[in-house]
């Protein structure tokens, strides 16, 4: 994976040309949502005013403002369709291709629900999913795959005309798919320990509890169990699969990401769930695309994906299929 250096001189010499007519596109696009903004919202008030004086309560001013914003924000979504799916067609594969040219970028496609399930590493049942943002092909000798993913499910509560229905996040961030190399005849599933971080002592017997997830794994390494809880259908394989080194290198990764990570063994490949709330590789129409920074911050999610390739050491073949 290139450096941030390397990006940036790329980004001088290269890159800056095909962003100039995105920043031209994108300045229209505010002033032109700044002008609607502002004829609605002045209208909006000129009409509430008039009804006002016809005896309406002053409510009503706040009412027709909200209804201006309402329309005022539909504007600017459609205005700003044009320039997010240019952004993504055009410089976002160029930026991935030469940041990690063995990558495609496939914005329209995503990890697939079935897959996303076959990790088990969330195990409530889905009623919504989306996917988007795929990131797929070969970083050194190891197949990856990776996209922004959203699973929800809902309850409703009421019933008739009260009647409510609430969307409630199974996972929405990161998830990442890659070839381990290895054949497993069950799964290993490494979650994050907030039961034992809680509870202490008697939050690894809630642990024990949990059998949704497997047998729970009990393991040497005092710092790798303090952050993580271990569950798999095959004890010894699960050992062999997090070696102390493995279990090193994953301790690292979660530090040094800042964040919870989700991670499956199972078939041959290794899941790995990473919560991330802001959405990923969507270009801001408030901020100036010309700013390094603003590239910079895609690197960095770029980064999220294909460095768990090189925090888990994947590329080092330890061992063979079967």
């Amino acid at each position: 994976m290139k450096t941030l250096d390397e990006l940036r001189e790329y980004y001088d010499t290269d890159l800056k040309l095909d962003l100039a007519d995105f920043e031209r596109q994108r300045q229209k696009i505010v002033t032109h949502s700044m002008i609607v903004f502002g004829a609605l919202a002045g209208a909006g008030v000129l009409v509430a005013l008039f009804l006002m004086l016809r005896g309406l309560p002053p409510v009503i001013l706040l009412f027709i403002l909200i209804g201006c914003a309402i329309i005022g924000g539909v504007y600017y979504y459609i205005a700003g369709l044009d320039y997010r799916s240019g952004f993504k067609r055009i410089i976002l594969p160029k930026l991935i291709a030469f940041v990690e040219p063995g990558l495609e970028y496939r914005p329209e496609q995503g990890i697939s629900k079935e897959l996303f399930r076959a990790a088990g590493l969330f195990l409530h049942s889905i009623d919504r999913y989306k996917c988007e943002d795929m990131i797929q092909g070969k970083v050194g000798k190891t197949e990856i795959a990776f996209s922004e993913v959203h699973a929800e499910y809902k309850t409703t509560s009421g019933s008739g005309k009260n009647r409510r229905t609430e969307w409630h996040t199974i996972f929405k961030g990161l998830f990442f798919i890659a070839d381990f190399n290895k054949d497993f005849h069950g799964r290993t599933v490494v979650l994050p320990d907030t039961a034992e971080k809680l509870f202490g002592l008697f939050g690894q017997t809630l642990q024990s509890w949990n059998s949704s997830y497997g047998q729970l794994v009990r393991l040497e390494d005092v710092e790798f169990e303090k952050e993580f809880v271990v569950y798999g259908t095959d004890q010894i394989e699960a050992r062999y699969i997090l070696s102390p080194a493995l279990m090193e290198r994953i301790l690292l990764f979660g530090r040094k990401a800042g964040k919870k990570i989700y991670l499956s063994f199972l078939g041959s490949k290794v899941f790995v769930a990473i919560p991330v709330q802001e959405n990923m590789f969507e270009p801001k129409v408030f901020s100036s695309i010309l700013d390094f920074n603003v590239i910079a911050e895609y690197y960095a999610q770029l980064q999220l994906g294909v460095g768990i390739v090189d925090e888990l050491n994947l590329n080092t073949r330890i061992w063979t299929k079967e």
